[in-house]
């Protein structure tokens, strides 16, 4: 890979890492993205202000730069980017019709249908009158989602008709096409997949359990905990899902992430995405397994071979992530007025990593959305339980204090 150069789509906090990681593999980094203040563009050799939603400018830029590869993480909207310019370029990648069945939730519904991978039941929406419609098949309780949208916006749980019209412009405002999917709502432990695809065989990574908050940001992951806590034959049937549904939607080579749901009725599919995810799973493969899936996913993009050292689990490592959050979480509400060091926290028995995002004069809220993470706490330990205990003591150590908003 030396001497190349990678294109990221997107440069925001979690593309810097990456971008600073493909730097240390003496890779030559342009990277895009309409935030002159990102901070992967300060990272970047060179760094091009153009909103990754203009096709044909990123293409100018990669085009103007030779690259031999792209990619992004984390970003969900630009994945359909980078498919469109590696096909426009003659350039390794997923293809945009992967792309588009991998980020549109009710193209990829319907894909997993036609292959009989166990999901729930859906159906899609464009108005009110196609809502209730919706609603008659799904019915109650349900979860409203955008068709193309992530990081949780534009997200509801639906107990009624009457919530459904509540939130129906809510979610359809967050979906750049006018389209939402309405998917019956199950009790479950949820799952966070890594499954990588080398050569069209899909090979599940890790399995680990996403915990969620009570209230309106139930959809919102604020703990992992690896290894999932399911075994025996639920184990194999997760992992069997996983593998079917990333193979039924046709990634051959890449990185998939598939969110899962344990019920009383089986293994359900949520949804798989085709990304590095975020929420600090590239540092889950990176503790838990020793797999650097940044090096996994520029190779990919490069059309570098992809071996198993590189590929499969060198280690076994329990761990945990806990996420800085408000109200349930460690945080307090209010306008920000001091952050405490990182120090004691960075210090605390089986922590490996921790970061804050806080800034004085913000104003932190009950969490509702992805982005109302303000850091996390990674701590690894002899059992996935001990090391839960370990980053929920260590995240209480953070002094933040705030006044009210």
């Amino acid at each position: 890979m030396q001497g190349k150069t990678v294109l990221f789509v997107g440069a925001g906090r979690h593309q810097r890492r990456a971008i600073l990681r493909a730097k240390e593999l003496e890779l030559r980094v342009v990277a895009v993205d309409r935030n002159p203040d990102a901070l992967g563009l300060q990272a970047a050799d060179v760094g091009e202000v153009v909103d990754f939603q203009d096709l044909e400018g990123v293409i100018d830029v990669a085009r103007r730069h030779g690259v031999d590869g792209a990619l992004t993480v984390s970003a969900d909207r630009a994945v359909p980017i980078v498919a469109a310019v590696a096909e426009e370029l003659g350039l390794p990648g997923i293809g945009t019709e992967v792309a588009h069945l991998m980020t549109h939730k009710i193209a990829m519904r319907r894909r997993l249908a036609e292959a009989g991978v166990p999901q729930p039941r859906f159906a899609a929406a464009r108005d009110l009158a196609s809502a209730h419609a919706a609603a008659e098949t799904v019915g109650f309780p349900a979860v409203l989602k955008p068709a193309d949208s992530g990081g949780q916006r534009g997200i509801f749980r639906l107990e009624s008709i009457d919530e459904l019209d509540a939130h129906l412009h809510a979610a359809l405002a967050e979906s750049a096409g006018g389209e939402v999917v309405l998917e019956r709502f199950h009790d479950g432990l949820e799952l966070n997949g890594l499954v990588i695809a080398r050569g069209g065989e899909a090979e599940v990574l890790t399995l680990s359990d996403r915990l969620r908050p009570p209230g309106i940001g139930f959809g919102v992951g604020w703990i992992h905990v690896y290894p999932t806590t399911i075994f025996g034959d639920v184990l194999a049937e997760a992992e069997r899902v996983a593998a079917h549904a990333t193979h039924a939607l046709g990634l051959r080579d890449g990185i998939a992430f598939p969110q899962l749901l344990v019920t009383d009725e089986g293994v359900l599919v949520i949804e798989v995405a085709a990304r590095i995810p975020g929420g600090q799973m590239a540092d889950l493969a990176r503790h838990a397994v020793g797999v650097d899936l940044i090096e996994v996913a520029l190779r990919q993009a490069l059309g570098e071979p992809v071996p198993d050292s590189v590929a499969r689990a060198q280690v076994q490592q329990p761990l945990a992530i806990r996420f800085l959050t408000a109200s349930p979480g460690p945080l307090p509400t209010g306008r920000v007025i001091s952050i405490g060091p990182l120090d004691p926290v960075l210090a605390a028995p089986g922590v490996v990593q921790a970061d804050t995002y806080l800034v004085e004069g913000e104003t932190i809220r009950p969490v509702r959305l992805d982005g109302d993470r303000r850091g996390y706490v990674i701590a690894i330990a002899d059992t996935n339980v001990e090391a839960l205990q370990r980053a929920e003591s260590a995240a209480r150590l953070l002094q933040v204090e705030v006044e009210p908003a």
